[in-house]
């Protein structure tokens, strides 16, 4: 022991000169690497039509102003061989904040897809990955974008990785990406459309503020919100807040409907969430406000219709004052089954360790899908587009503490809503197209609606689509069929 001690002795007294000499100067900064890319050439028929494009793999550097690399963004890019003119382009990603945008390429509009079972577990590899008819390759090219720290992006250099991580900063490096793949592949004039799923309408609707407020040189034909999410302030879950019971109700009375928990059902989801909303929006809320003085037959009045709509019990619904938050529903609705509901989709059940808690263990509509996507994702663009990388692909990821601040410089629930509205009031022809699931509780319909018909937002220009899944209503396959062709109407229609 005492040998060695002095063998370390000595080798760290040989190194003592050779460390004073370089003290004074900084390490030099490895150098970054050129862009990692792949391109393919690949065929398909989408959209009942035959398609020859190239498929671009890999990264593109954002830079600060002086010029210097600041992040790598991973995307993934299909472009139709010998296009038409002024062909649209489709900018997609995903939400979390902090997830990549596999689940929109692998699961809806990119020319390969998981198939897995609908509102069941996905189960183990190895898993279905085939040709997607439903990608949307026929109507525009198409670009699945990773922000930072999702995916294969990451911070260049030296460069703090959080200094992405935050509504405004994430959407400013968006921009920046979409600009640079503009002048790259020079499609300025193009028909732009941009897309995303959950956090990921609420970046949709952050960058087109940014590309229309801070750069002022993008004009977007459509803006695309699937499973939208644009006030957070309506379904916090903070004591006091009463309008996030109104915004849940509905979607309450459609899990309830589902799952066949409702006295004399009615014929469709739709026309019982019809009658929730107006209940919800009219005595419900009204009786909520009414705090401690609502009157006791009012209160019983509207106790008797909340057990209507949610097939809870009167006795449930009395301990819970009227007020259900939604991980309490998760486990009560079907707690005489043994089973908990989905919070993505409430289609999908699980059991959890017993059925005493108060809320689910998990949420089995996540469970259900987490492996398949991943696995499909690596398969595909390791595989088959032969993408070379050390890197494991984030698919959900840590990019936190993720700063929720607007530049307003105060902590607050945010609200992307009236940028969105101002950039339709600014820009004419720009539409916004929202598709939502009954079944959603990660971002509810009605929160949906009530964010998007207020005063500033422009009348005529949004249009809703529903369907008969959650969060994620591509895993149900007459709804994946269905949204595509939506989609595919609505990019035909703003060209």
């Amino acid at each position: 022991m005492v040998r060695f001690v002095s063998l370390i002795a000595l080798a760290a007294a040989l190194a003592g000169p050779v460390l004073a000499q370089t003290t004074d100067k900084p390490p030099a900064e490895a150098a970054i690497p050129a862009p990692n890319r792949v391109t393919a050439k690949r065929a398909g028929t989408f959209g009942g039509v035959k398609i020859n494009y190239t498929a671009i793999a890999g990264e593109t550097f954002l830079q600060d102003r002086d010029g210097k690399p600041t992040a790598a963004i991973f995307s993934t890019t299909y472009l139709k061989d010998n296009p038409e003119p002024n062909r649209p382009v489709f900018f997609l990603f995903n939400g979390g904040p902090g997830s990549g945008s596999l689940w929109l390429h692998m699961g809806a509009f990119g020319p390969k897809r998981v198939n897995i079972p609908d509102a069941k577990d996905d189960g183990a590899p190895p898993y279905d990955i085939s040709d997607n008819p439903e990608s949307l390759l026929d109507v525009a090219d198409l670009v699945f974008i990773d922000p930072v720290g999702t995916g294969w992006s990451h911070a260049l250099g030296k460069t703090d990785p959080k200094s992405f991580w935050g509504v405004k900063s994430d959407a400013e490096s968006i921009a920046q990406f979409i600009r640079l793949w503009l002048n790259e592949h020079n499609r300025w004039n193009a028909p732009k459309f941009l897309g995303g799923e959950s956090y990921g309408t609420t970046r949709s609707a952050a960058v087109a503020h940014e590309l229309n407020r801070q750069y002022n040189d993008v004009a977007l034909n459509g803006v695309i919100l699937i499973s939208a999410i644009l006030d957070f302030g309506l379904e916090a879950e903070d004591e006091g807040n009463e309008m996030q019971y109104m915004g849940l109700l509905p979607s309450y009375a459609a899990a309830a409907w589902y799952h066949d928990k409702i006295a004399s059902k009615p014929s469709s989801v739709e026309a019982f969430a019809a009658e929730a909303r107006a209940f919800a929006a009219g005595p419900y809320i009204t009786a909520l406000i009414k705090g401690n003085s609502l009157p006791a037959d009012e209160r019983t009045a509207i106790r008797k219709q909340l057990a209507r709509f949610t097939g809870l019990s009167e006795t449930y619904l009395d301990q819970a004052n009227l007020r259900v938050t939604p991980g309490r529903f998760y486990k009560e609705l079907l707690r005489d089954r043994g089973l908990s509901i989905g919070r993505l989709d409430a289609r999908y059940t699980g059991k959890d360790y017993d059925n005493a808690g108060e809320t689910p263990d998990n949420d089995p509509s996540f469970y259900g899908i987490d492996a398949s996507y991943p696995a499909a994702v690596n398969a595909y663009l390791r595989g088959d587009l032969g993408y070379k990388t050390d890197r494991s692909y984030v698919s959900i990821g840590g990019v936190g503490p993720w700063d929720w601040r607007l530049g307003q410089g105060r902590d607050s629930y945010i609200n992307v809503a009236p940028g969105l509205a101002r950039t339709l009031r600014e820009n004419s022809r720009t539409k916004v197209w929202v598709g939502q699931g009954w079944y959603d509780f990660a971002t509810p319909f009605a929160f949906a609606e009530y964010s998007m018909n207020r005063p500033g937002w422009p009348e005529g220009r949004t249009e809703f689509h529903y369907y008969d899944a959650g969060h994620m209503m591509y895993v149900r396959a007459q709804d994946r069929k269905k949204l595509s062709d939506d989609l595919r109407d609505f990019i035909r229609r703003q060209k």
